[in-house]
């Protein structure tokens, strides 16, 4: 299963669920606002960095770059284009969006 999640860390608890919930081996995309939880210093950073290591962690980096942060990716987390996520929604066999 791919998650998709695309909620701020800081204004939902779509992230904190999805990762509660994931089960090993599962991918987890993070799109729009919720890129902000793949970034070195924010408040998701500890949880982005264990899930890691169960989870293919994959941000989109057209978001990332439209918001600045970017070169603030945390280490572990794949940055994937349009395309990318195509080929993601494509290689898993199911997908949730968390809202």
């Amino acid at each position: 299963m791919l998650n998709i999640v695309n909620k701020s860390p800081f204004q939902s608890t779509s992230l904190d669920t999805c990762l509660r919930m994931a089960q090993p081996g599962q991918g987890l995309l993070l799109i729009e606002d919720a890129i902000y939880a793949a970034t070195k210093g924010s408040t998701a950073e500890a949880a982005i960095r264990s899930a890691c290591s169960t989870l293919k962690v994959y941000a989109l980096q057209p978001d990332m770059d439209a918001r600045g942060v970017t070169a603030k990716a945390i280490e572990g987390v794949t940055l994937v284009d349009y395309s990318g996520f195509v080929d993601l929604v494509a290689q898993y066999s199911t997908s949730n969006s968390w809202l």
